[in-house]
């Protein structure tokens, strides 16, 4: 079940220059910046309230995030959504018909596993499915 937005993921060329930017918008810094070698991307988080931006820059000319930048330029990638069980929410989304982009879920950032629907199948919006990994 989606339990609500976890966050709204945003494609930038400069990290840094992004983090700058951010900081100065929504008044608050990052409170948490990683390497997710298998995505090729470095992303950043800032929190407002209950609502979570990440930035995510390319560390790769060949990862998604590359692609997207090339295509597309800077500006919203993805959405996330929370769920409780994403093996659940990924075989109940596959059987209403949508393309998963992987059959099981990958670890993410921000220490979550992770599983994208094809934007073909949702009006063009990438969605993410996030769930936080239990220690």
């Amino acid at each position: 079940m989606l339990t609500n937005v976890e966050h709204i993921g945003i494609a930038v060329r400069d990290i840094a220059t992004s983090n700058d930017l951010f900081t100065k918008l929504l008044n608050v810094t990052p409170y948490k910046a990683e390497t997710v070698e298998s995505e090729g991307v470095t992303t950043s988080f800032f929190r407002v309230n209950q609502t979570k931006i990440e930035l995510l820059e390319a560390t790769n000319p060949e990862s998604p995030i590359a692609k997207f930048l090339e295509k597309k330029g800077e500006g919203i990638h993805h959405l996330a959504f929370e769920v409780d069980d994403i093996l659940v929410e990924m075989e109940r989304l596959k059987n209403e018909g949508f393309t998963l982009l992987s059959e099981t879920p990958k670890h993410g950032a921000d220490n979550k596993l992770v599983c994208f629907l094809h934007p073909k199948g949702t009006n063009g919006v990438l969605i993410e499915l996030c769930q936080e990994i239990k220690e």
